[in-house]
């Protein structure tokens, strides 16, 4: 369809295939014909490398894991409010991307057990070897899944999430949503959803509809940080 077709789909196509011509639109759809041409074999850039100050660790990223170019914002203002003294308790990383969540919790935890979960089966891979990285042979378990969906109830003590608030086109809380519903039925009673959003997303408001208690553990003029007890 028109609207969701981006102006590079067909610089992509010139730069990979060859020469592009766009159809007229049609019922609000359009074709792109790529003339095949000879070209040069490139070396992906892919996995991208960035390092880190605090903690101190190199991230890994391959294609479309989300900000792979460099650590995003709301996950470095949550980054120092992870948190601590969580002995021998179950944790898990919800929508993970490159895992930076859980490994920089677990390097504070090391007696923690930690689950990271994705969708993304490049997040996922970079995720793992992320994690064997920096941890060497610390047990974990990384997964392709939609979200929790498959974790069994009350099973976990902590989860750790950055929501994402846009899916492709579509902006709104309903992913964000449906993560704090997973999160609920996974966590133990007592167990507690630690997140990281934009100021204007009102997640406090949404979180208190589920859970039982929910603190703001830190602000900065962009985003919370929230701890949600169930």
């Amino acid at each position: 369809m028109v609207k969701h077709l981006p102006r590079s789909a067909g610089d992509l196509l010139e730069e990979y295939v060859g020469p592009v011509q766009a159809s007229l639109a049609v019922k609000k759809a359009r074709l792109l014909f790529a003339t095949p041409q000879p070209m040069e074999v490139r070396t992906s850039p892919y996995p991208t490398r960035y390092r880190l100050d605090e903690p101190a660790i190199e991230l890994l990223n391959h294609a479309n894991v989300f900000c792979r170019d460099g650590l995003d914002i709301g996950t470095r203002a949550f980054l120092p409010y992870l948190p601590k003294n969580l002995g021998t308790t179950r944790v898990a990383d919800l929508g993970c991307g490159n895992g930076v969540l859980a490994i920089a919790s677990a390097l504070d935890n090391p007696q923690a057990h930690y689950t990271l979960v994705d969708e993304s089966f490049m997040a996922v891979q970079s995720a793992a070897e992320n994690w064997r990285a920096t941890l060497g042979e610390r047990v974990v378990e990384v997964r392709a899944a939609d979200g929790l969906d498959t974790q069994e109830p009350d099973s976990l003590d902590v989860v750790l999430c950055n929501p994402p608030f846009h899916q492709q086109q579509v902006v709104g809380d309903f992913l964000a949503w449906r993560m704090f519903l997973q999160a609920r039925a996974a966590l133990v009673n007592g167990g507690a959803l630690y997140i990281v959003g934009n100021r204007h997303l009102g997640y406090h408001t949404k979180l208190s509809r589920l859970f039982r208690g929910v603190e703001q553990v830190a602000a900065t003029p962009k985003f919370v940080i929230l701890k949600a007890r169930k």
